[in-house]
């Protein structure tokens, strides 16, 4: 089923801008990196094979929230598809991934902060810290990026991609790509692994649905434009990795960096590492604020303590949540630091749980959809579930997760008193109401 919407207001241009920004984030920034160190230059094999994942995937949503338009996302099409108890397990994946994410994203724009100002890995501990501070800081009194803010931090964060690669292309020799596969496809599929996060956040149709004017037909075409441009971007930013940088891109912690040297020379690092600050602050006050609504709002519906659902009214700030979220995240960021954990290990972490949350999410489109669309969303759940076994053990979170939330949702229906049930009346006798 489809419908036109009369009270969105969203076109194609600004459509794609906001979809778009669902997809790309700071982690980019870094992911270049990692992905190289993991396997050499084929990891550009990783990069096009999720390029090519993205496909199924974004199709599979832009159909769900064509079809079904509703603000509720991921979300409302599990409840649908599961029921209340999958819809519950998927909200709470959701808000786990934050404190690693929000952590991975503090760690990527103290690097750049850092690298530029000649400071070591200390160094880079303390500012993500104080970035993830200032963030929950910012939640807490109220300050929140506007949604064109958000369009403009996006836009730098792709005016800085598109700048770096064609900076550094014509710099590109063939004699960086060999070795190409030094790890052999075990590497190929650890750069997989760790790239799916630059991958996740095609889910954003079904968020933004209602706010088309005619989701029915803009969304497929906002979806294929952003599929678009994606894959240019990072096509681009893969082959500059690789055929630029060489051998030295696992070695670094700041590729952007080192790529738009190639033009800007020694303003790359300050420049770089303000536009890192910018994009990493940016996306972690979004990231908290959307998860502290999205945990009063869980606790609303019964998916997670009551307490927490004070201030899940719009316009007010879920300060329960969201200093559970700030306890959680700060817990997260000593046990990582504690243990050594850096920014690959916590990328693969949140990369885990995003992979199950759209498995689940195709999941529920295969029993949602029909026809040609249900196809692409099967295809879509086998392709992201094959991908995500390269994660190995780090499957183990999302699982450890979906147990914590059954376990709460049973613990909490074994404490529910007992509904009263009126006593069976004799046949042939009238209530005693009746009788008076």
């Amino acid at each position: 089923m489809t419908a036109r919407s009369s009270t969105g207001s969203l076109g194609t241009a600004r459509g794609t801008a906001l979809y778009l920004g669902a997809i790309l984030g700071p982690g980019v920034l870094a992911l270049p990196g990692l992905a190289a160190a993991a396997a050499g230059p084929a990891a550009i094999v990783a990069w096009v094979a999720l390029l090519l994942l993205s496909i199924p995937v974004a199709a599979t949503f832009a159909e769900l929230a064509a079809r079904r338009p509703d603000a509720g996302g991921v979300a409302t099409f599990t409840r649908a598809a599961f029921g209340d108890k999958a819809a519950a397990v998927c909200g709470w994946w959701f808000y786990s991934v934050i404190p690693v994410g929000a952590s991975s994203a503090a760690l990527v724009g103290a690097a750049y902060i850092a690298d530029a100002a000649g400071l070591g890995q200390n160094a880079a501990i303390a500012i993500a810290a104080a970035l993830l501070a200032t963030a929950f800081a910012a939640n807490h009194i109220g300050l929140r990026l506007s949604g064109g803010a958000q369009l403009v931090l996006m836009g730098l964060l792709a005016a800085l991609l598109a700048v770096a690669c064609a900076a550094a292309l014509p710099h590109f020799d063939p004699a960086n790509l060999t070795p190409f596969a030094p790890a052999g496809i075990p590497g190929i599929l650890s750069a997989a692994a760790v790239l799916f996060y630059a991958f996740s956040g095609w889910e954003a149709a079904s968020h933004l649905s209602g706010e088309f004017t005619d989701p029915a037909r803009q969304l497929r075409r906002v979806t294929a434009l952003a599929l678009a441009v994606v894959a240019a971007i990072y096509l681009a930013l893969a082959t500059a990795t690789a055929g630029v940088l060489g051998a030295s891109a696992g070695a670094t912690a700041t590729p952007l960096t080192d790529l738009l040297a190639f033009g800007f020379g020694p303003a790359a690092a300050p420049l770089t590492a303000v536009c890192a600050a910018l994009l990493s602050l940016g996306a972690m006050n979004t990231f908290i604020a959307g998860a502290s609504r999205l945990g009063a709002a869980l606790a609303r519906d019964g998916a997670m303590p009551a307490p927490l659902a004070k201030g899940h009214e719009p316009g007010r700030t879920p300060h329960r949540s969201l200093l559970l979220l700030a306890a959680l995240t700060g817990t997260a960021f000593a046990a990582c630091t504690a243990l050594g954990l850096g920014l690959d290990q916590q990328m693969r972490a949140t990369s885990a749980v995003l992979a199950a949350v759209t498995v689940l999410a195709c999941a529920s489109a295969v029993r949602l959809l029909t026809g040609r669309a249900r196809g692409w969303a099967l295809f879509a759940t086998a392709c992201t579930a094959a991908i995500a076994t390269a994660l190995t053990w780090y499957l183990v979170l999302p699982l450890l997760i979906a147990g914590l939330a059954l376990g709460y949702l049973r613990l909490k229906r074994r404490r529910m008193p007992p509904v009263p049930v009126a006593p069976e009346q004799e046949p042939g006798l009238e209530p005693a109401e009746a009788r008076t």
